[in-house]
């Protein structure tokens, strides 16, 4: 009885070792729990089609550590409690490392499951909050809002030289972190903020949040909302006639937002992590690989679930094994070199708490496409010529502060 005991107990142990290294695995399982359905719809299907890209190049040339990457997709329908749902769900599957979801407010959810049972998870979420929380298995894709809104900020007060702005977010978790952030950011510049506009997620009519932005005589417009609602206000603004700048976050000048919005949409200026429009050649050959694979251009949530895939390969090979709490050590103080990984698509570290830093962009939509004006170094990096000096020749002059438009 005893020996039988014993027995079953061993075999317990070793079921629970292998689901907890991922040794016991013949394949690299990752969850995709995305938002396919919703208001995050377009930003959930570019993470999966970018993680889903990098996958099959991965698998093509052999894999990690001699194994191959296999990827599930579920759909979180941009609801907190579903992708919470299953998280869990991915757990019980084995995951060795979820991807998703993208937007802050499920993530902020769903993390917890995924911490709880020790597996890395990758995220496009900018919510500083995500990161403030001391989670050891969280890391992002994309900049948090405490490492873009200074960088934007910058632009507005060095080289667009404002003195004021109006502001106008959206109001979930997303929305009123950036807001936090942009305060913050702003608050020993010479760039006051005039006024503070909320509005839903999901709003059609920008009617009322324009004409608060007019009445406050500001000398721009901070525009920071989802893809879909960015492009109605951009529509807005310009049905209003606003003239002056309009300046915002990757969110404002993305893809989606100018197919959506048109011709109102030129003009608009963005502080961007990632453009498929860099003149980076890693960045342009991802470009051309994702339009022939998915005959559409990807968006920057495409580059963080394509890049995020190449970071997971980097800390798997940093560990040197399968398991996952040795891959969330490796996370911490990660220096990806595109040397080595060149679907990182630029040189990336990782702090201790889960955050990247890289080079990122100033970008303007002109005749219906996002034109980099400008490259911002990382916070690091104390000037911009360490940089440049890295680049194609081909890499564009600062820009010049934006003419109001006539």
């Amino acid at each position: 009885m005893k020996k039988r005991f014993a027995l079953k107990l061993i075999a317990t142990c070793a079921l629970a070792l292998g689901a907890s290294t991922g040794f016991s695995q013949d394949v690299i399982k990752i969850a995709n729990i995305v938002e396919l359905s919703g208001g995050g719809a377009t930003a959930g299907t570019n993470f999966k089609n970018g993680v889903e890209l990098a996958v099959r190049e991965i698998n093509a040339a052999g894999g990690v550590l001699g194994k191959q990457f296999r990827t599930t997709t579920a759909d979180t329908q941009s609801n907190p409690g579903v992708a919470k749902g299953l998280t869990q769900k991915a757990i019980d599957d084995d995951a060795f490392a979820i991807f998703g979801p993208v937007f802050s407010g499920s993530i902020m959810v769903s993390m917890a499951e995924s911490r709880r049972a020790e597996v890395p998870n990758f995220t496009g979420g900018e919510a500083a909050s995500i990161t403030m929380q001391g989670n050891p298995y969280v890391f992002r894709t994309s900049f948090t809002q405490a490492t873009a809104m200074p960088k934007v900020a910058r632009y507005m007060t060095d080289q667009a030289k404002l003195k004021s702005v109006a502001v106008i977010y959206v109001n979930n978790d997303f929305g009123k972190g950036g807001m936090d952030m942009i305060r913050k950011a702003l608050a020993d510049s010479p760039t006051k903020i005039l006024a503070e506009i909320s509005t839903e997620p999901s709003q059609v009519d920008f009617s009322a949040a324009v004409l608060r932005a007019k009445q406050s005589d500001a000398d721009a417009v901070f525009a920071y909302t989802n893809e879909e609602e960015s492009a109605r206000l951009l529509r807005e603004l310009r049905k209003q006639g606003w003239k002056k700048p309009i300046i915002g976050e990757t969110t404002l000048t993305g893809q989606k937002v100018i197919e959506l919005a048109g011709e109102a949409a030129n003009g608009a200026i963005a502080h961007v992590g990632l453009t498929v429009d860099a003149p980076i050649p890693a960045v342009r050959a991802f470009r051309a690989k994702f339009e022939k694979e998915y005959k559409y251009i990807s968006d920057h949530n495409g580059m963080k679930g394509y890049s995020g895939v190449y970071m997971l390969k980097a800390a798997i090979e940093k560990a040197g094994k399968l398991d996952r709490k040795a891959v969330a050590v490796a996370m911490k103080g990660l220096k990806v070199n595109t040397d080595k990984y060149p679907g990182a698509l630029m040189y990336t570290e990782f702090d201790n708490k889960g955050d990247l830093d890289r080079m990122s962009f100033i970008v303007e939509v002109k005749n219906g496409k996002q034109e980099v004006v400008d490259m911002v170094p990382p916070l690091g990096v104390a000037t911009r010529d360490v940089v440049k000096a890295a680049l194609p020749q081909t890499a564009a002059k600062p820009a010049a502060k934006p003419a109001a438009k006539k």
